[in-house]
This record gives C-alpha cells, sequence and structure tokens, in this order.
C-alpha cells in the first residue's frame, strides 16, 4: 500500500468490499479512496484495472459506493429500498462495459471495455451490488455489530449469523473492548 493512506479492507464480494472504503462510518470516518491514484489501486487489486481517474469519475465511485452502501442497508434491515440509491446503482450499471470471460483455470474474470475507463469497473461493480441486493446469490445482506461501524457485508457463512463484517478489524475490537470490560470490573481474575 502507499505510504500515508490506510490499508484496504478486501472481501469476497465485489459491491460490499468496494463500500468497505469508507470504514467506521458512525465513528470517525475513514476514507480509503481519498485521491483518484487510490481508486485506480483499489480497483486494480480487485482485477478492474483501468488506465488513469479523474475528480470526477472518483466522485461517481463515492455516489456508487454510498448508493450500494444505502440499499444494502436497506436490504439487510428489510426497508424499502432508496429510490435515489436504486437509480444511481442501475445508472452505473448500464453505462458500463463489461463482459464475464472464462479463463482457462475454469474462473471468471472482468474484461473492461477498451480503455479501461473507470466508468466500466464501476459497472462490474454495480451489477454485482444488483445480484446480491436482489437476492441471487447464496446468502444474505447483514449489518456489522459494531457501533462505529455499522457496515452492510454479505454473510455467506454456514448459519448466516455472522456479526461483524470484519473479523480482523471490527471483530476483534469489540472482542477486545468485552475482554478489558471484564478486567475493569474483576481486576483480580488478572492475576
Amino acid at each position: 500500500m502507499r505510504a500515508g493512506f490506510p490499508d484496504f479492507r478486501l472481501g469476497t464480494v465485489l459491491a460490499t468490499s468496494f463500500t468497505a472504503t469508507l470504514t467506521e462510518r458512525q465513528g470517525n470516518p475513514v476514507e480509503r479512496i481519498p485521491t483518484p491514484q487510490r481508486l485506480v489501486d483499489w480497483l486494480a487489486v480487485n482485477g478492474l484495472a483501468v488506465d488513469s481517474c479523474t475528480d470526477a469519475q472518483l466522485d461517481l465511485a463515492r455516489e456508487l459506493r454510498e448508493s450500494i452502501h444505502l440499499a444494502a442497508t436497506a436490504a439487510a434491515i428489510q426497508d424499502a429500498l432508496p429510490a435515489s440509491a436504486v437509480q444511481v446503482i442501475n445508472d452505473r450499471s448500464t453505462e458500463g462495459r463489461a463482459a464475464a470471460i472464462l479463463t482457462p483455470e475454469g474462473e471468471r474474470r472482468w474484461r473492461l471495455g477498451s480503455g479501461s475507463r473507470v466508468e466500466d469497473a464501476l459497472g462490474v461493480i454495480a451489477a454485482d451490488a444488483v445480484s446480491i441486493i436482489a437476492g441471487e446469490r447464496d446468502g444474505r445482506l447483514a449489518l456489522c455489530a459494531s457501533p462505529t461501524c455499522r457496515a452492510a457485508f454479505f454473510d455467506t457463512s454456514q448459519s448466516r449469523t455472522r456479526k461483524w463484517c470484519d473479523m480482523n478489524t471490527c471483530g476483534n475490537r469489540q472482542k477486545k473492548a468485552r475482554f478489558n470490560a471484564r478486567q475493569r470490573e474483576h481486576p483480580e481474575s488478572a492475576e
């Protein structure tokens, strides 16, 4: 990662990994794509390499990210999907030019349109959001139990009872806070 920038949180679901480029939404938000180059970096790490990114394209990406977050949050709590968020997701999905291709190893990859534009990559992310919000994939949308995070994530655990968007960050932070609280309540048990 580039010096001075927080690491990316990489997940197995493209759309919710994209929403994780803004973390600690209910606390002190951490922007993980503060510059056009950071968006280029995030897209490359996720198999959607683009040639370049402008400030306007970064704004489109952030608008899509927040729309996916709003719609995924509504779906997770079984609320009506916000019409404005649905419109942005649909607009980005239809504006991109990308095709799913099969690799010789039998894996699906995305081939962006000629020129590898940011809009093409955003189309792939929007299409992924459509598939999880519409319930087409095996799993369920949930909200992180961390009071400072509350990120929407896609739970594919067998029991569908996962509590944290990321066990290495939110989950560990909450477990550590509970442990420290118990230590303060019962300091003699630490001996």
